[in-house]
């Protein structure tokens, strides 16, 4: 049967390819990315410098409780670059988990009066907590540069394997929060309280050796199978290991076997996209009617 030329290259109504259409409408994406980031800080006196302020008086909150009163800081070489690193990635994951839960309800609007591809939604979320990310991420190298960074090419890997990491991560979890969210709404609340959790189950606070003297050995290693700790400890290989001697005392404290962990999490994170986007492909069908 022959096929209307006029027809070619369209696609039937509500039909999704799911990320696929992500790509083939990046056009779209860069016009949702560039309207919640020029809405985001509409009237605020400090704007962008917002992605500063935070992370500083976060870093230095811990850094007093963690540093000073618990004696981290002595115990534990070029501490601030250790409790930043772990702070920036967590940031990174939290507000890009949030933002992509909360994605499909802020653009009710558009989802009301026309089809396009849903999962530009979280995806833009996640694009946008990356680019409040990087400008802490920026900060992080010049502190580490401060006080001795000398990085080899495989431990700058490490940092960028790390984003990549919560990058996947953190999608494929706004992927089915954010869909679950929209006929549910206790889903953000979940969501708050597993962030209450995340900054102490990983070891972004505290060095990883501390952990070996707390859990039995089946329970470190679910600890360590938690990808966010497995991103956390390849973001300390990459960023605080080489401001330190890196001999094998102070390399224990990222954690053992970091490298196998990190791996896993990456096909953890993998694992979890593809459930996401599972999730999110049965349950946008009936996103218009229920927002």
């Amino acid at each position: 049967m022959s096929v209307n030329p006029a027809w070619a290259g369209m696609t039937r109504p509500g039909h999704s390819r799911g990320l696929l259409d992500v790509w083939s409408r990046r056009y779209l994406l860069r016009l949702l990315v560039r309207k919640d980031m020029q809405v985001r800080y509409r009237g605020s006196v400090l704007g962008w410098a917002w992605s500063y302020v935070k992370p500083a008086f976060q870093f230095l909150v811990y850094f007093i409780a963690m540093g000073v009163f618990l004696g981290l800081n002595k115990s534990l070489p070029n501490y601030p670059v250790y409790l930043f690193s772990g702070l920036v990635i967590m940031n990174y994951f939290n507000e890009a988990f949030m933002n992509s839960t909360r994605s499909v309800i802020d653009n009710t609007a558009l989802v009301k009066k026309i089809y396009l591809p849903r999962e530009l939604f979280p995806v833009s979320s996640v694009i946008i907590a990356f680019v409040n990310f990087f400008p802490q991420l920026v900060v992080l190298m010049a502190a580490a540069i401060l006080v001795g960074y000398h990085p080899t090419v495989l431990q700058v890997g490490f940092i960028l394997l790390s984003i990549l990491i919560i990058t996947i991560l953190a999608m494929g979890l706004g992927l089915i929060f954010g869909a679950i969210n929209v006929s549910l709404r206790d889903s953000q609340n979940i969501v708050e309280l597993i962030m209450m959790f995340t900054t102490w189950l990983s070891p972004v606070l505290y060095n990883a050796a501390l952990v070996d003297h707390v859990f039995p050995g089946w329970a470190l290693i679910l600890y360590n199978l938690n990808p966010i700790t497995g991103a956390v400890g390849l973001i300390h290989l990459g960023a605080w290991a080489p401001t330190t001697s890196q001999d094998p005392a102070t390399m224990a404290l990222v954690g053992p076997h970091i490298l196998i962990y990190g791996l896993a999490a990456l096909v953890t994170s993998l694992v979890i996209l593809l459930l996401g986007e599972l999730v999110f492909r049965k349950l946008e069908k009936n996103f218009a009617q229920d927002l």
